[in-house]
């Protein structure tokens, strides 16, 4: 394996997962002035009709796909992102998560550079 292609793999999966924690943080605090309000979901049935309309909602990124890039190799950009942004730190999948990756790719990395 090349080690400039590695490096250069590393710095753009972790740009991509920084901008995408940034991005998910920005439509979470500014909503979408010309959107149709959406129903909220809710684990419990309600009847057709009632369901809570959240005002101007946006559609978010999903934590599966967060999770993701920081898995593929991001996880440096998102423990970044998550401080810088205070994004995702009251989640215990991502706070114990996402340093769990990075400590697990570094060691990857290192084994098998040398």
């Amino acid at each position: 394996m090349n080690v400039a292609i590695f490096i250069h793999y590393l710095l753009t999966i972790n740009l991509l997962t920084f901008v995408a924690y940034g991005h998910d943080k920005w439509k979470a605090q500014n909503p979408d002035p010309k959107a149709a309000p959406r129903k909220m979901r809710s684990r419990k049935k309600r009847k057709k009709g009632r369901g809570k309309k959240v005002k101007n909602a946006r559609r978010r990124t999903p934590e599966a796909t967060l999770l993701l890039f920081a898995a593929l190799g991001g996880s440096a950009g998102a423990l970044l992102a998550m401080h810088l942004f205070r994004h995702k730190t009251r989640h215990k999948k991502f706070t114990i998560g996402v340093p769990v990756m990075l400590a697990a790719q570094v060691a990857l990395t290192v084994f098998v550079l040398f």
